[in-house]
């Protein structure tokens, strides 16, 4: 054989390999988060985001309301965590107990519609740091203050949790970028995962757990495996995105999906996990990407 054409033969598999498919068994559950898709990129509709979740290997939509729960079952989807049901849900949360009344009523009325439909989880946040959150000008509430508010109501969350059967995912966040409003949340009090993590603990309940973002905490903390080991015990949902960017799961960011990925199958993590990037590029093709990133 030519050089030439061991060259040409070996091109040739190297663009079979970047055109991989996904792989026909899955060692970890796929979901997509609806709200990246419907309102960036191509702003996909409700069936469409099913279509092409299905497509890439994807069996939930997630963090979809109610009123596009029926389009999940059309399309023979689950919804692997449905929202708060709360106004401003990562800005007014468990921090402020002057919210708790209206939290609590909210939350739990979310709570018993995601029983009713079969959903299993609930997403819950910490708060802004501010007393009043819109305001960052205003008092902010001390992180010993926001703990015992947190587990307070939490308990009174997790009580009716318990009676319903759904489960509480608190998300953690990053609070260093600020140049779009997803991509990072200046004044969210829990950019610490450890910190959550303790606190969930406190309240010791098995239907309230963490939502591990593996994109916020590359930025707060990094060492994301081993914190995923640290943390197993109160891990219920993980979600991802490249950084820096909050892009897709590709060579262009720098976190190690693959090595993640694996990590969790080691760990026997049973959750789910939601992709959560915002398209810059073809968003089906960068889904399909992102499963078999972490597949790898």
């Amino acid at each position: 054989m030519h050089r030439r054409d061991a060259l040409a033969l070996s091109a040739g598999a190297c663009l079979g390999a970047g055109a991989a498919e996904t792989p026909a068994r899955l060692k970890l559950k796929h979901s997509v988060v609806g709200w990246c898709f419907r309102s960036h990129g191509e702003k996909w509709s409700i069936d469409t985001l099913c279509q092409k979740a299905k497509a890439a290997g994807c069996a939930s939509v997630e963090l979809i309301g109610p009123e596009d729960w029926p389009a999940l079952a059309r399309h023979g989807l689950s919804c692997a965590i449905g929202p708060s049901g709360t106004s401003q849900s990562f800005m007014r949360a468990w921090n402020n107990k002057a919210l708790h009344a209206e939290l609590l009523a909210k939350s739990t009325a979310m709570l018993d519609k995601c029983a009713a439909q079969g959903i299993k989880s609930s997403i819950g946040f910490v708060g802004f740091q501010y007393r009043d959150a819109a305001n960052p000008k205003s008092e902010v509430i001390t992180r010993e203050e926001a703990a015992k508010s947190c587990v307070e109501g939490w308990k009174m969350l997790a009580r009716h949790a318990e009676k319903v059967g759904v489960t509480i995912y608190i998300e953690h966040l990053n609070s260093r970028v600020s140049d779009h409003p997803m991509k990072g949340h200046r004044g969210y009090q829990d950019d610490y995962s450890d910190w959550v993590a303790s606190l969930v603990r406190q309240v010791d309940s098995p239907k309230l757990k963490i939502l591990f973002d593996v994109y916020h905490v590359q930025i707060m903390h990094g060492d994301v495996v081993r914190r995923l080991e640290s943390l197993k015990d109160v891990i219920g949902h993980v979600h991802t995105a490249g950084n820096p960017g909050r892009g897709e799961l590709d060579s262009n960011q720098e976190i190690g999906y693959a090595a993640i990925g694996r990590a969790l199958a080691r760990l026997n993590y049973q959750g789910w996990v939601g992709h959560e990037f915002i398209p810059p590029r073809d968003p089906a093709a960068g889904l399909a990407e992102a499963v078999r990133a972490l597949e790898a």
